[in-house]
């Protein structure tokens, strides 16, 4: 039977200096995400707890493989810049390689210590203990901790390896999980940064599509404004572009850094308007059981874009004056006044003038948004821009849906053309993803195309929509796809459409169809 001896008091009081200095450490370790301020704050429990000086540790760069000082306790920082070694060199080196720890008894005898920090003075005159241990993730070692022990007689240094040991240990496991962290923030970064690149390249004014002139007067007025402070009121009919238009003037501007928030004031009830754009404070309300920032708070910095303003209740337009023209706003249940630094846009498709007429917009508001007008005219009074933003949502639909469409079929292009585009640019989107989901040819034709666009509206009245007319349209759409892919050939349209040369002919005449336009010419 073995009989356990009671601990003597030298050992009970190592073992719960051990026990605390292990405490503080771990503690240090946990508390911060600053690598070298952790391990600085070891090195020196290290020195004041353990009597262990000059306290090191090195990393491995993984750039360039070379083993260099992180921290040094009591080092100057050119000691530390002369402190590299490569993998296997001196002392720390050879720990490195090998993994296994080393501890030399007296350094002054040491051939192998190479002392390039320089900051133990003459080695000859000094009685130091060099104990240097390696710093491992899994089996691999990352690095080592070394520090400094004054030599005497009797110095127990299993019991500083198997203690060191522990805290390399605990030093791997906060090297791994900070460097980790600090790699994924530096990925989010990049991102971000990434992402704020692709929002200022989307939202370019060059990269509007337009070659209209009413749409280049409204270029050369975003060019103008976007890097002032003035509120911008954008006007026009729903679907003419004002936020993306309102995103190029935000993305353009010194503020493209900052918060670019949006508000639907048609989208939102009146009861919870007030609180979305100003916030409220913990209690304001029922339900209110924290405290929650408004759009104008989120918006720090940025810009706030006041999306359908002509829609904003008496009630709210009061509240928005001073915030327009003073930049001062106060949260729900708030009794100081919060100043922010917003640039506004707000836009409408009402007209403004008629509200203020009738009462239903308050004059002095109006005056306060009315800054810095733009107009965004609509589809209809630029024609020109029609087929380039159909060619535009083709080749978008057709990359977001994997489809190989090449163009559209000139009868489509004729109803395009033709149709007067109430709902304006998105009216011409919907109807192009329309198209590009329903045709499985490498042509949009006309019968891709909703029917709105061949209704008796969207024709001349030369022209009226009619079972006749109907067919002759589907008619000469056949034959001139035909044209296209038989190259002009009209034997061979024939045999495509699988009918005679004699009622090809008749038809192309019939139909004032130019077969030249479809002949291949050599160059």
């Amino acid at each position: 039977m073995e009989i356990k001896r009671p601990m003597d008091q030298n050992t009970a009081e190592y073992e719960l200096a051990e026990i605390t200095t292990l405490y503080e450490i771990t503690r240090v370790l946990a508390s911060t995400m600053d690598l070298r301020d952790c391990l600085q704050q070891v090195m020196a429990i290290l020195d004041e707890k353990k009597g262990m000086h000059n306290g090191t540790v090195s990393i491995v760069n993984p750039a360039t493989a070379i083993l260099e000082i992180e921290v040094a306790h009591g080092m100057t920082a050119e000691a530390r810049k002369r402190g590299k070694y490569q993998v296997g060199e001196g002392i720390t080196g050879r720990v490195v390689a090998s993994g296994a720890p080393i501890v030399v008894p007296q350094i002054s005898e040491e051939p192998l210590f190479l002392n390039r920090t320089r900051s133990r003075g003459d080695l000859r005159q000094k009685m130091v203990s060099f104990i240097c241990v390696p710093i491992k993730h899994g089996l691999q070692s990352i690095g080592a901790l070394s520090v400094d022990r004054e030599y005497r007689e009797g110095l127990d240094f299993d019991k500083d390896l198997r203690f060191l040991t522990i805290i390399s240990g605990l030093i791997a496991q906060s090297v791994t999980r900070i460097l980790a962290v600090n790699e994924e923030k530096k990925r989010l970064e990049r991102e971000n940064t990434l992402l704020k690149k692709e929002l200022r390249g989307k939202y370019q004014i060059g990269n509007i599509v337009s070659n209209s002139s009413r749409m280049q007067e409204v270029f050369e007025m975003i060019y103008r404004v976007a890097d002032s402070n003035a509120t911008v009121l954008l006007r026009g009919e729903s679907g003419t572009g004002k936020t993306l238009v309102a995103k190029a003037i935000h993305y353009n501007s010194k503020r493209e850094k900052k918060p670019f928030v949006v508000v639907n004031c048609s989208a939102l009830p009146e009861t919870l308007l007030e609180s979305e754009l100003f916030g409220h404070e913990k209690g304001a309300f029922t339900g209110a059981n924290t405290m929650k920032k408004g759009r104008f708070e989120q918006a720090e910095g940025g810009t706030i874009f006041l999306d359908e303003i002509g829609d904003l209740s008496h009630a709210v337009q009061v509240k928005l004056l001073n915030v327009v023209q003073d930049r001062e706003f106060q949260r729900l249940g708030g009794v100081k006044p919060l100043k922010c630094n917003v640039r506004l846009i707000a836009a409408t498709h009402k007209d403004l003038e008629k509200a203020v007429e009738s009462g239903q917009f308050r004059e002095d508001f109006y005056y306060r948004l009315n800054v810095f007008p733009v107009y965004l005219p609509p589809l209809r009074e630029r024609r020109t821009d029609v087929l380039l933003l159909a060619e535009y949502f083709l080749k978008k639909f057709c990359e977001e849906n994997q489809k190989n469409i090449s163009r559209i079929s000139t009868p489509a292009i004729d109803l395009l053309m033709q149709y007067h585009w109430p709902g304006n640019v998105r009216e011409l989107q919907n109807c192009m993803e329309r198209a590009v989901l329903i045709c499985d040819e490498d042509a949009i034709k006309s019968y891709h195309l909703p029917p709105t666009l061949q209704s008796a509206e969207s024709t001349s009245e030369r022209n009226p929509l009619s079972l006749a007319a109907a067919v002759e349209n589907f008619e000469k759409e056949l034959i001139v796809e035909a044209l296209k892919k038989a190259n002009g050939n009209q034997t061979r349209t024939a045999e495509l459409l699988d009918t005679s040369l004699r009622i090809i002919n008749y038809k192309i005449h019939k139909y004032h169809i130019d077969v030249q336009d479809y002949k291949v010419r050599n160059q």
